[in-house]
């Protein structure tokens, strides 16, 4: 496929891959990647699903599409493409490389019958104009420990912990992990060969921390969660500041987790406990004892477009029931645009082609921002980017969209 009379578009071979990540590591600031770090995402890489734009034997744009399963609410594991390593070079800017990637790759998922496409922004302006909306958020939050406590609840005290080392702990974790998934919306089942990312732990990128550490908790003899993070000591005249870093926990019950949050609080010579990607509804703010002394904020995390809406809202589970025409706009992908009826609830859904009189209208991206539970779709109404055409349609809608939990992307991609 062309995309100007210079370049060409094909998928990847796997001999091309170092010419192509070079291309990628130039796009965003050409500083190298750690050894570890290249040879992990080699790994992982997907060339028959992963595109590039070649002007002669130039790599100059970039696009990958991994195979995912990510949690829906109800449950589901649904196939979807996780969108990354999408790139164009400087000197071939505002030829249309990034939209006929964007084009082969939609088509492309819609073709694997894969009904959703997920990604994270490097710049969050790009995505919306290929009907990506931001689904889900992040916590992040940068704890005075020396001022602000937990209240645990009774029982804690009987969770056991224990030092494991990072690699002999990891199939324990991930069993763990794995328990999770079906319970939050957002959280991907790991393929083969992704729990090798939260073990990855290059000198170079600790900015001065530790080496990973691992802290599992148990009960009954089970392994119930467990905590990653790493240590960075500092020393002040009036004595020692650390702080913890925490690079993930995951834990099956209440008391498991406040048993690994009060360990992360408490670790010796430290003042600070720093958390990047917690979700938005994390039990811990619930515990501490002074909120304002947490510096909590959230950011954009995972972008989801409907690649197939039938399919999409068919596969989900809506928390009180819903009849609803929907009123779709697409332009990217005009094989979504037009009315689908969609009734469902707690036990199941369909969504169909229909002629009826539509209840609400919106845009693709707008869908994919309520997907996962996380955005209602009242607060999308009041910024304007759904319409009611039908009294009481956005509430009921607005009631059936939403999650008991709030969504969450655990890790990158």
């Amino acid at each position: 496929m062309a995309t100007d009379l210079a370049t060409e578009l094909r998928v990847l071979r796997p001999d091309e891959w170092d010419t192509w990540y070079d291309n990628l590591i130039r796009a965003f600031g050409g500083v190298p990647e750690p050894g570890e770090e290249r040879a992990l995402y080699r790994a992982l890489t997907e060339c028959g699903r992963s595109l590039g734009v070649w002007d002669g034997d130039m790599c100059v744009a970039t696009a990958g599409a991994f195979s995912f399963r990510v949690t829906v609410p109800g449950g589901a594991a649904v196939p979807a493409a996780g969108v990354t390593m999408v790139g164009v070079a400087a000197t071939h800017r505002r030829r249309g490389l990034l939209t006929s990637m964007m084009r082969r790759q939609l088509d492309d998922v819609r073709s694997w019958g894969e009904p959703l496409a997920l990604l994270t922004a490097s710049e969050p302006g790009i995505y919306g104009r290929f009907g990506y909306g931001a689904a889900s958020f992040q916590l992040r939050a940068d704890i005075d420990t020396g001022r602000a406590g937990l209240s645990v609840p009774a029982g804690t005290d009987g969770v056991r912990l224990r030092y494991a080392e990072p690699a002999d702990a990891a199939d324990a974790c991930e069993a763990v992990y794995a328990r999770l998934v079906p319970g939050r919306p957002g959280m991907l089942a790991r393929r083969p060969g992704w729990e090798r990312l939260g073990l990855l732990d290059v000198e170079s990128l600790r900015g001065g921390a530790s080496p990973l550490q691992c802290v599992l908790a148990e009960r009954g003899g089970e392994v119930t969660g467990y905590a990653r993070y790493r240590v960075k000591p500092v020393w002040e005249d009036g004595g020692p500041e650390g702080t913890v870093e925490l690079a993930e926990l995951g834990a099956l019950d209440p008391l498991s987790d406040a048993a690994l949050w009060r360990f992360l609080f408490d670790i010796d010579l430290t003042s600070r406990l720093s958390l990047r990607n917690r979700p938005v509804d994390d039990a811990w703010q619930y515990l501490v004892s002074d909120i304002r002394r947490c510096r909590t904020r959230q950011r954009d995390s995972l972008y989801v477009r409907l690649v197939d809406v039938g399919a999409a809202l068919a596969a989900r589970t809506y928390q009180a029931p819903v009849d609803v025409v929907l009123e779709v706009e697409d332009a990217f992908c005009g094989w979504n645009a037009g009315r689908w009826r969609l009734s469902g609830d707690a036990k199941g859904a369909v969504c169909a082609r229909t002629s009826d009189a539509a209840d609400l209208a919106l845009s693709v991206r707008e869908l994919g921002a309520a997907y996962l539970g996380g955005v209602p779709l009242t607060a999308l109404a009041a910024a304007g980017r759904v319409r009611e055409l039908r009294g009481g349609a956005l509430a009921e809608a607005a009631v059936g969209f939403g999650s008991a939990v709030a969504p969450w992307l655990p890790h990158g991609f």
